[in-house]
């Protein structure tokens, strides 16, 4: 590989990507069966080979290969012959990191309830407006707290919390209903049984563990198992927008360098954009035009153009278009659609061509010198150097054992939270003040409950009175951390000044009833007088 090139195809010429513009974004389109997979497999090494860690998700389970060097056979070698590289191409593996957020084919990959956020935890749960603005004060309430929520059980503790108290809840933060706040409970319950109890956890994932080279300068490329999450499709999106907005907040801004600091690929890019309010495709709109001056390039593999909005379409500067078919209505615009966005070749008739490409063929244009879009060109993908298919599990147990990361996140941490603390709080013993020191009761909040310091007072406005214990609900047994020397020790609390008895007694009810049925007798004569009066004047 030429210094600052990306080998990546050849047709009347050699075509190679640009390594200073690889930031500015790709897309890798075709049918099923076009060779997608390999034109990724291709970009993937490519980048490993240049010291550019990569990140994939594999949804198929063939992208494994990367980690195996690749055999010869039959079907390689006439490839090989065909393109012309028979005594330059080289079998090699690849330094690759799995992981799995089920923990089951790769290193778990985990991250908190508190560094997902409200906004994408309220498009995994499928939350209207409504029940967003409640999943918002929860949170808003937690950090005015100091409550950290960590995974599942810290949500659903903080959920009862906000219920248990939504009167207090509602004057100081808007208003939050009993049933939003059931909508919201019953979203987690269908979320933890989706397998998301895995996903929210620590060890939270680090994004500097991406940003690793082997021992030769290759850039490792990370390949997150994701056969089993592809079937929770909100489940995929949200955990890898996400990582895009973590990405997008966490790196510094560098410019333009001689090559990206990571390349991301998002398969199946159409289920990021289904069903997508509006103001989530904005948010991947500016990530992805921002994204660039921090280094990331990010590429989009999906069937059809059409999946990703013109908006975001537009801003993808590298184009492999493999065969698309042209059966339905859908078929014939996706087909429009890519044609429409190359730069015109005279020599190729681009709506055409599409539907005409063989297995591993493809149209393509990437950025030339001054980062203008090239000419189109029709080219045969480059045969990659590691295994294309499926690995086994011993081979996949062999790499998992060289993984620099494993003992980081293999032994999950379960610290003193949000679910620990109101539990504790619920059970604490209440200790009366003596009875000089109580105050007369006051209206809205009654409890001063310790923050900061052990005994300090509560911030302008008051504490929140405990909720009732928190259940778990189809839950592991978790280990109680010991608390740790930072966490406030609870305070006696201090109730309110005994009110007056509301209490009747029973000569009070009596003569109560005998005035108000007097009234109401001396009332129907007034009325019925009344009425007399007026029909006798007709």
């Amino acid at each position: 590989m030429s210094s600052g090139q990306l080998p990546l195809a050849r047709g009347d010429r050699d075509l190679s990507l640009l390594l200073r513009y690889a930031n500015r974004h790709g897309l890798v389109a075709g049918a099923t069966g076009t060779g997608k997979s390999v034109s990724l497999m291709v970009l993937a090494e490519g980048f490993s080979r240049a010291g550019v860690p990569v990140f994939l998700a594999d949804v198929k389970g063939d992208l494994a290969g990367l980690s195996q060097a690749a055999v010869r056979s039959d079907k390689l070698n006439n490839r090989l012959k065909m393109l012309g590289i028979e005594d330059s191409w080289k079998a090699e593996a690849h330094p690759v990191v799995f992981w799995d957020i089920y923990g089951v084919k790769g290193t778990p990959l985990r991250t908190t309830i508190s560094e997902m956020g409200p906004l994408l935890l309220a498009r995994l749960l499928e939350l209207n407006e409504v029940q967003e603005g409640v999943l918002n004060i929860a949170f808003r309430v937690a950090d005015d707290e100091g409550l950290l929520l960590l995974d599942l059980d810290d949500l659903r503790a903080m959920l009862a919390f906000v219920a248990e108290n939504a009167k207090d809840i509602s004057s100081r933060y808007g208003l939050v209903s009993s049933a939003s706040i059931a909508a919201v409970q019953r979203a987690l319950l269908q979320l933890e049984d989706a397998g998301a109890r895995q996903f929210f956890g620590e060890p939270a994932f680090e994004l500097r563990d991406f940003f690793q080279l082997d021992g030769r300068g290759r850039g490792v490329i990370n390949i997150m198992a994701a056969e089993q999450l592809i079937l929770k499709p909100r489940l995929y999106s949200s955990f890898l927008l996400w990582m895009l907005s973590e990405l997008f907040e966490q790196l510094p801004e560098v410019g333009d360098l001689d090559k990206p600091r990571l390349v991301f690929f998002f398969d199946e890019a159409h289920l990021l954009f289904d069903d997508a309010p509006p103001s989530l495709v904005q948010r991947v709109e500016q990530v992805v035009r921002l994204i660039r001056s921090k280094g990331v390039g990010i590429y989009f593999i999906s069937q059809n153009p059409d999946d990703v909005p013109n908006t975001i379409l537009g801003q993808l500067g590298h184009r492999v278009q493999h065969a698309l078919r042209a059966f339905t209505p859908r078929d014939q615009k996706a087909v429009k659609t890519a044609a429409e966005t190359f730069v015109p070749n005279p020599k190729l008739k681009v709506a055409e061509v599409i539907t005409q490409l063989g297995v591993g063929e493809a149209l393509v244009s990437l950025l030339e010198d001054g980062g203008r879009p090239g000419m189109v060109e029709r080219a045969w993908v480059l045969a990659p150097g590691c295994r294309i298919g499926a690995i086994s599990d011993e081979e996949r147990a062999a790499v998992r054992a060289r993984s620099p990361v494993g003992p980081k996140y293999d032994t999950p941490l379960d610290r003193e939270s949000a679910f620990e603390i109101l539990k504790r709080r619920a059970e604490a013993p209440e200790e009366a003040p003596p009875e000089a020191e109580q105050a007369p009761a006051q209206p809205g909040w009654t409890l001063n409950w310790p923050w900061g310091q052990s005994g300090g007072s509560a911030p302008q406005g008051g504490g929140l009175p405990p909720p009732p214990p928190p259940t778990r609900t189809q839950a592991p047994a978790r280990t109680q951390s010991p608390p740790r020397s930072s966490t406030p020790r609870q305070a006696p609390r201090q109730p309110a000044a005994p009110r007056g008895s509301n209490r009747q007694s029973v000569g009070e009810a009596f003569a109560k009833s005998v005035a108000r049925t007097v009234g109401n007798q001396l009332g129907r004569q007034v009325m019925r007088g009344l009425l007399g009066a007026i029909l006798r004047g007709r």
